[in-house]
């Protein structure tokens, strides 16, 4: 689950766009199938924050229709306010016509109210209001609400024409206002050799953070003969990959026995995108999230070479070996890319120049952890 921050404020998604998508599919055809053969009806968008919906709903309205828009406004901040500012819009004439009001949003009711009061006045054949998004919980007056998108709880929401202070009306989804995510969650990735071990030893000393290696992780289980250990070294045994479940599972082991901390470094995980996905996932169950993946960015030649000289005495045959090192990188480097593209999309990749002194790299790494 995505969370998204407008100005000083965190929201985390409430309902999908595939979902907003439904939903107002939905509403367009109650809409339709309760109107008479041939009729033509009005739909009349409250502005601004229905402007997305109106558009949406037309589109999917099967026949012929008209809308215009009226435009007031009742907003400051997060707050409803009862005063309702002047209505300026329709000039058509609405004699003998079907309107029916559109709206983003009903929570009081209040400017809802005003407007209906004012088109009541038309000599219109009839009144209807159809609106995305309702709070029964606030909901004051006693107007019947004719199609209703969905119920949800009184929290203040944005996104698909809804806003907090002009921010939040081009989200595609809805997203609620929750609290700020009190840990930093960092994802550290970097290629073989670039010194990822080091610098998260460092890093997890000089921020108070957990430092989870899915490869520590690994070994711990299946040499404690944990349920979850057993299970990953059978399939290791059988050859195959452990599935993303066992991985995670093991993970969220880590995450639980470490409740109340200031964050995690997550060091080898996640690997694919459907990993990165389970994380958020799991990870907004907690009201909590990834702040940023950070990655060390160093030559395939120069960590060549550092892997070949470490291989006189690590005593891996695969550090001596340049084709097998190259294979390592090629993995990497296809699984990097794809993780990339993932959070370079939620705004959250942050590539850091990995040549240099330790010293001077923990610099580096330290001025994007200030910031996230």
């Amino acid at each position: 689950m995505k969370i998204t921050k407008l100005h000083d404020l965190y929201f985390k998604e409430l309902v999908s766009e595939n979902e907003l998508g439904l939903l107002v599919k939905r509403l367009a055809n109650q809409v339709k199938t309760d109107l008479a053969p041939g009729e033509v009806p009005l739909f009349i968008g409250i502005l601004n924050g229905c402007f997305v919906f109106a558009a949406d709903f037309v589109r999917e309205f099967n026949g012929d229709c008209e809308i215009s828009f009226v435009k007031l406004a009742s907003y400051e901040g997060t707050n409803s306010t009862d005063t309702v500012k002047k209505l300026i819009g329709v000039n058509e004439d609405l004699t003998g016509r079907t309107v029916v009001i559109l709206e983003d949003i009903i929570d009081t009711g209040t400017t809802l109210q005003e407007i209906y009061e004012i088109f009541k006045t038309k000599n219109l054949k009839e009144l209807k209001i159809a609106t995305l998004f309702f709070k029964p919980d606030v909901y004051r007056k006693e107007l019947p609400i004719n199609y209703i998108g969905m119920n949800i709880p009184d929290s203040f929401i944005v996104g698909y024409g809804l806003d907090y202070n002009g921010y939040g009306r081009n989200l595609p989804a809805i997203y609620q206002l929750t609290t700020q995510p009190k840990m930093k969650n960092i994802v550290l990735f970097g290629p073989p050799g670039a010194g990822k071990g080091t610098q998260a030893e460092i890093l997890k000393e000089k921020y108070n953070l957990v430092h989870i290696s899915t490869g520590d992780v690994f070994r711990y289980n299946m040499k404690n003969n944990t349920e979850l250990g057993v299970l990953a070294k059978t399939y290791i045994d059988a050859g195959d990959l452990v599935p993303d479940e066992v991985t995670i599972s093991m993970l969220k082991q880590e995450v639980e026995k470490n409740a109340g901390v200031n964050g995690f470094i997550f060091d080898g995980f996640p690997r694919t995108e459907s990993q990165a996905k389970a994380l958020d996932e799991f990870l907004s169950e907690k009201g909590e999230r990834i702040n940023g993946m950070v990655a060390l960015e160093v030559p395939e030649d120069l960590l060549v070479e550092r892997i070949l000289e470490r291989g006189k005495t690590s005593g891996r045959t695969d550090d001596t070996d340049e084709e097998k090192i190259r294979n390592r990188f090629n993995e990497y480097n296809t699984k990097t890319a794809i993780l990339k593209d993932f959070y370079q999309e939620q705004g959250n990749y942050f590539g850091v120049d990995g040549v240099g002194s330790i010293e001077d790299i923990t610099n580096r790494l330290s001025e994007i952890f200030d910031k996230l």
